[in-house]
């Protein structure tokens, strides 16, 4: 029910009435990704690709080659740039897929249909269709198809792989620029592959503030913010590996069951037991645990705590007697 005239809400409750309904966004990440790279390389590798069936004229975003240069061409191997999927075919032809927010990849017979409101495109291999689909009224996914290696350097944002970067090389990423952690995990210009999603469990994981500036870290809490990321990139894949088996993805998202903290607001955080927190943005949101990251404190959300000012609790038990001072409505 919508906050009246006659529902005395306190601004603090009505503010979280209100987000709890948004939208938030969050797009596949590096375990995701890696997953859906080994599945279709399983299905698909060493097959000719026969076609490419497009369904929406915005998907494709380069004109050279044109797209049926690929028609006939062997898939080699499929890899990652960032958070794209790179399909390397013959003659140094490569089709790279950025799957945004909503895109996903399903197989499926060979010559399947490409569905209506949804679907973008159709890979037709020999041994099968690779449908992209895209369920979301914003369509972002994108698809370019370029030829030499040297083409593929434009798509590199720099960021340095975690899993295969030693301590000092993250280190220096790390500390290249004064940001805070959350931006500095999600920026790929630092690091690849990692986003709103894997940036929470892992700040949670090396029970680091996301607010923290990257240049306040001391050299333990880099080794600890870097063993996290190798953990928690790492147990996730293996997880989502376990989960597709021989098959092939089929519930790609960004809140999973088993999380600690991302997308887990008001729940019980798995360490310590207090209510998971989090600050919103425009299209995403930031979830931590405040006993076990910011020393019970919590942060400041830039809207809300603009608009509650004095109001605006600073540790969770002052959260809590706002909350209960509130929590009977009158006419409820």
């Amino acid at each position: 029910m919508e906050p009246t005239a006659c529902v005395p809400l306190s601004p603090l409750l009505y503010c979280y009435h209100r987000i709890e309904r948004c939208d938030l966004e969050n797009m596949p990440e590096l375990p995701d990704l890696t997953v859906y790279k080994e599945a279709i390389e399983s299905h698909c590798a060493e097959d000719v690709l026969e076609q490419v069936r497009l369904k929406s004229p915005f998907l494709l975003r380069t004109v050279e080659p044109p797209i049926s240069a690929v028609f006939s061409k062997t898939l080699r191997r499929v890899s990652r740039i960032g958070k794209r999927l790179v399909f390397e075919l013959d003659d140094e032809l490569f089709l790279l897929v950025h799957l945004m927010v909503a895109g996903r990849f399903q197989w499926r017979k060979k010559n399947s249909g490409i569905p209506g409101k949804i679907g973008l495109a159709a890979m037709d291999f020999s041994s099968g269709t690779l449908l992209l689909t895209e369920a979301s009224s914003k369509k972002r996914a994108s698809l370019h198809l370029v030829q030499g290696t040297e083409s593929l350097h434009m798509f590199n944002r720099g960021g340095i792989e975690v899993l295969e970067a030693d301590l000092a090389a993250f280190s220096q990423a790390l500390k290249s620029e004064n940001h805070t952690l959350k931006r500095a995990l999600t920026d790929p210009r630092l690091f690849s592959g990692i986003g709103n999603s894997y940036s929470d469990e892992i700040l949670h994981a090396a029970g680091l503030s996301p607010l923290k500036r990257t240049l306040q870290l001391d050299s333990e809490e880099i080794a600890s913010l870097y063993e996290s990321c190798r953990n928690v990139l790492a147990a996730w894949t293996e997880r989502l590996r376990a989960e597709t088996g021989s098959g092939f993805p089929s519930k790609v998202s960004a809140f999973r069951e088993g999380m600690a903290v991302h997308g887990r607001y008001g729940l019980p955080c798995p360490v310590c037991g207090g209510a998971v927190q989090r600050i919103v943005y425009i299209e995403n949101e930031c979830n931590y645990c405040p006993s076990c990251q910011t020393g019970g404190k919590i942060l400041a959300d830039r809207s809300l705590s603009r608009i509650l000012k004095g109001d605006w609790p600073h540790s969770l038990d002052e959260l809590e007697d706002l909350m209960n001072r509130h929590t009977s409505v009158p006419g409820e």
